[in-house]
């Protein structure tokens, strides 16, 4: 089992860095006492409970005091578990204005009435056993929510880092049977001619070769096609470099499909190109 502690100040990140872990594989527990930790581990590797990958949140909300954090690390140490610390950090003056922008009250200043400042110094002060181990430190001070998944994933993605967290699907669908609810990206065909007032083509779909030739055949579907491309060159790397992810889907019912093709290889030369990757549903080829 790989067992990843992850600790930090409040405010510092580690909610989107547990969001992050989890959408590359590991099973994460958030809020987890100290007085715990050894147990959970233990429960973690035992028999059919056995998980490949593991990430606890310690915290002051958990762990009231230093010296239980060093009892429950030298817990884990005596049960040979081996494990890492992930520990995330920030400047108080960035950490004071990140509580200022969401009004949420520090939890220690909850607990004992005190100043976010001297919250912030005594935080410091019960998490400092978890810093002294931590085998990776992020200031995240000057980074964005997107930077901070980045960099996390770049650290424990097993094939590539944040790039692969990521995945963009490629929908057809009909626009009389509504917009698919999860789209980012609506690409709109109906402007194209519609094989479905051919009489032999009627029946068929934009899977059909006899489609995709009616349909391509055209040289506005060709201009479109070369636009949509163009904006999906330009647009795709931006997506990832804001830690996006992107549902490109097009419209129409015999339409859809038939350029969908092409907008595909398109795509997955953009994402082969950054590390992506891309699957293709078509939504309602069977109604």
């Amino acid at each position: 089992m790989e067992l990843l502690i992850v600790s930090g100040l409040s405010g510092a990140g580690k909610s989107v860095a547990m969001n992050a872990l989890e959408d590359i594989g590991f099973f994460c527990i958030d809020n987890v006492p100290a007085g715990l930790l050894p147990s959970i581990t233990a429960f973690s590797k035992a028999g059919d409970n056995q998980l490949e990958r593991v990430a606890l949140s310690m915290d002051v909300r958990g762990c009231r005091s230093r010296e239980q954090i060093e009892t429950a690390l030298q817990q884990l140490d005596e049960q040979k578990t081996p494990y890492k610390i992930l520990f995330l950090d920030a400047p108080d003056d960035v950490l004071m204005r990140r509580y200022s922008e969401t009004r949420r009250r520090h939890p220690i200043s909850i607990a004992e009435g005190i100043s976010t400042r001297d919250a912030f110094l005594k935080e410091r002060q019960i998490l400092q056993p978890l810093k002294e181990r931590a085998n990776y430190t992020i200031n995240t001070g000057l980074l964005s929510t997107s930077q901070n998944k980045e960099r996390i994933c770049d650290l424990f993605m097993k094939n590539g880092g944040a790039k692969n967290a990521m995945r963009l699907t490629i929908m057809s669908f009909g626009f009389k049977f509504g917009l698919p609810p999860e789209a980012d990206l609506v690409l709109d065909v109906r402007c194209l001619p519609n094989p479905f007032y051919v009489p032999e083509l009627k029946h068929k779909t934009g899977l059909d070769q006899e489609v995709v030739d009616f349909v391509m055949g055209y040289p506005e579907a060709q201009e479109l096609l070369r636009r949509y491309e163009n904006f999906l060159q330009y647009a795709l790397p931006l997506y990832v470099k804001e830690g996006k992810k992107p549902a490109d889907h097009c419209g129409g019912l015999h339409r859809r499909q038939a350029p969908l093709h092409h907008i595909r290889t398109q795509a997955c030369g953009i994402l082969h190109l950054s590390g992506l990757r891309a699957g293709v549903q078509h939504r309602d080829a069977v109604r």
